[in-house]
């Protein structure tokens, strides 16, 4: 079965994604935090679902990460957008995972598929991210200063995005210096 309770909740999180990126252009900063820790806790509930009531699809194996990966994006282009985060670190971040599609898709069409799995590092950045947003978010729709807080974030955002990129091309690099057969 492809339609399944978390898969549901996983598509609702991924019809979120433009409510949010609405909420944050139009200045609802309080609206836009409260979806974003909406978000968070589907996450945590179809994840929970899934595994709780034996519920795991290869449908939900890939639709989980996209979702995740829509809602990051989201939020940090539509925080961009409005100036409240520096547009290189959008850059950036949106960067890496451009990076990692374009990688995984060249190697498709060079018939040498990848396997990409997630890395230490980047689960790492991926919670830094999540935490880095939900400050912003929080102090701007609540408003009160987290400068100190935001800063320190950010660049621990910007530097294991970095890191990040330097496993990820490692790994591709050795997979398409790997001989036919050969594990990559």
């Amino acid at each position: 079965m492809i339609v399944n309770l978390p898969n549901v909740v996983t598509i609702a999180r991924i019809l979120l994604v433009p409510v949010l990126v609405w909420a944050i252009a139009a200045n609802e900063m309080r609206l836009a935090f409260l979806l974003f820790l909406a978000a968070g806790l589907s996450d945590a509930i179809d994840g929970f679902l899934a595994k709780r009531f034996g519920m795991t699809t290869e449908f939900g194996a890939h639709l989980d990460p996209l979702a995740d990966k829509a809602l990051i994006i989201a939020i940090f282009v539509g925080l961009g957008m409005v100036g409240a985060i520096p547009l290189w670190l959008v850059i950036l971040v949106v960067s890496r995972d451009v990076l990692i599609v374009a990688a995984v898709m060249f190697t498709l069409l060079l018939g040498r598929p990848i396997k990409v799995r997630p890395l230490w590092v980047s689960k790492l950045n991926t919670v830094v991210q999540i935490v880095f947003a939900s400050v912003v978010l929080a102090a701007l729709g609540f408003g009160f200063d987290a400068q100190p807080v935001q800063a320190v974030l950010m660049y621990l955002v910007a530097a294991l995005t970095l890191v990040s990129i330097g496993f990820y091309t490692r790994e591709w690099v050795h997979h398409m210096n790997a001989t036919e057969g050969e594990p990559g």
